[in-house]
């Protein structure tokens, strides 16, 4: 198997891009309380450009130009992109993060039976819900102090109401697993590679994420205008703050790559399955490194999804070995494409 068609090396990939991504902002971003988070998204997508660009103009890889018709079929996925970001950061506005976490691992069912149902996948076997279902077990084990105080909700249920905090969760429910399938599907469609993944993914997101910034963040702007420039600040907060962008933006690369060259060549399930486990290594990091509480409930939880993850990698191997022999490489994860290949209609792994 060539090594661009690798599930384990894409998986990989994308662990410890992903864990480098989610390290930078906390490190450098959060440091400067930045919350406008599609002027920065924006900012990342037009880095990860760049940087393609500077490779391409190196020789060292090369992409579709863009293309009208293209960019029509692709369009769709990084609008969903952009939604499931909204949706997530309204729910997080209303919703503690334990339940913000178990739904998102509830989110991962759906994607399954989605899959299956509309793409054809690989069947849910019990041992995959068995999986899935501990998963969910292990975000309730690891948020229980909240939950058992009533913690549910950031703010009043008066001032808010259920039916808009869950109603927010709901839709980002359902925008994850729209992002997930479309991606997996136009990969098919389209027959991207994974430099061409990243090149469309990131520039059709970014007129609509200057869009959500000036329609959405005005008040954010504002502040940090105040913070930055109408004030006495120390000069070296705002380098500082555009460091840590660019930083963040340059690894955005690694990140977009590593999720399309997953998506590709693995499962829409088992790219948002890995995604939830990628946060086991953060969870650790921050009891020893970060001085994150050190709880009960929340060494449980990252045990139990540890077990989850062995349990989907033992179903999947198994699902596997029931395959017929076939010389069409599989395709399953949302990947950067870096390799034409011929997309047959095969189980989905």
């Amino acid at each position: 198997m060539a090594v661009t068609n690798s599930p384990a090396l894409a998986i990989l990939s994308y662990c410890v891009s992903s864990i480098l991504m989610t390290v930078t902002n906390k490190l450098v971003l959060s440091s400067y309380d930045f919350k406008m988070n599609f002027l920065l998204l924006a900012i990342q997508s037009f880095l990860c450009v760049a940087t393609l660009e500077t490779f391409a103009g190196l020789g060292l890889v090369s992409h579709r130009k863009l293309q009208r018709h293209e960019a029509k079929q692709w369009f769709i996925v990084s609008f969903s992109l952009v939604t499931m970001i909204y949706t997530g950061s309204k729910a997080l506005q209303y919703l503690s993060i334990p339940v913000f976490t178990i739904f998102k691992n509830l989110t991962i069912i759906l994607i399954a039976f989605a899959e299956r149902r509309l793409l054809h996948g690989a069947a849910v076997t019990q041992l995959m819900m068995v999986s899935f279902a501990l998963m969910v077990v292990s975000s309730i084990i690891a948020g229980w102090a909240d939950i058992a105080a009533g913690k549910t909700m950031k703010k009043n249920p008066r001032q808010v109401g259920f039916i808009v905090a869950y109603g927010w969760m709901a839709l980002n429910c359902i925008t994850t697993a729209m992002y997930a399938l479309l991606m997996k599907a136009k990969i098919r469609q389209v027959n991207f590679k994974e430099f061409d993944t990243v090149y469309y993914n990131n520039l059709l997101a970014i007129p609509i994420l200057l869009v959500a910034t000036i329609s959405m963040e005005g008040a954010e702007a504002r502040r940090t205008y105040d913070k930055y420039f109408a004030t006495t600040s120390d000069s070296n907060d705002f380098r500082g703050l555009v460091w840590g962008i660019v930083i963040s933006g340059i690894a955005s690369f690694g990140i977009s790559y590593s999720t399309a060259w997953c998506m590709r060549v693995t499962s829409s399930t088992t790219y948002s399955m890995v995604g939830a486990l990628n946060k086991l290594p953060i969870a650790v990091a921050g009891m020893v490194f970060f001085s994150d509480p050190v709880t009960f409930g929340g060494v449980a939880g990252v045990i139990i999804a540890f077990v989850a993850g062995l349990l989907y990698n033992h179903a999947k191997t198994k699902q596997r070995g029931l395959q017929p022999v076939s010389d069409t490489p599989l395709s399953e994860l949302p990947v950067p494409v870096g390799t034409r290949i011929s997309y047959k209609e095969v189980p989905a792994e």
